[in-house]
């Protein structure tokens, strides 16, 4: 691997950008240099990923180190106490997206939101 792309690596999972190879890069991918040599070539996400709620999805998901679907149920409560710390549930149809990334019904953030937050499960 490329140093460049090991340097560039943390940005990439914040964002959800890729790196492809130098032969198969497409048109609207990013080409970056080393040393006036192609060196990596970047993917940036497409619309999946250029919300502000799916950009808050990804950096929780990096912040509790896996995606929100593999987390721990207590892992899950925690990731919705950030959303909604972050403003998340400001957005509209904030519930459902959150959910889905989860893996888990409306009715169960809900649940997530109106829980006390000092309580334990």
């Amino acid at each position: 691997m490329h140093p460049l792309a090991t340097a560039i690596a943390p940005l990439l999972a914040r964002t959800g950008g890729t790196t492809v190879p130098l032969a198969e890069r497409a048109a609207g991918d990013v080409l970056l240099y080393w040393d006036g040599v192609p060196a990596v070539a970047v993917r940036l996400p497409g619309e999946e990923l250029t919300s502000a709620l799916d950009r808050m999805i990804v950096q929780v998901e990096d912040e509790l180190g896996a995606q929100l679907p593999d987390l721990s149920r207590p892992d899950k409560q925690r990731a919705v106490r950030l959303l909604e710390e972050r403003g998340a549930f400001t957005l509209r149809k904030s519930v459902e997206s959150v959910a889905k990334a989860l893996g888990v019904s409306r009715f169960t953030v809900y649940n997530y939101l109106n829980r006390d937050s000092g309580a334990d499960d």
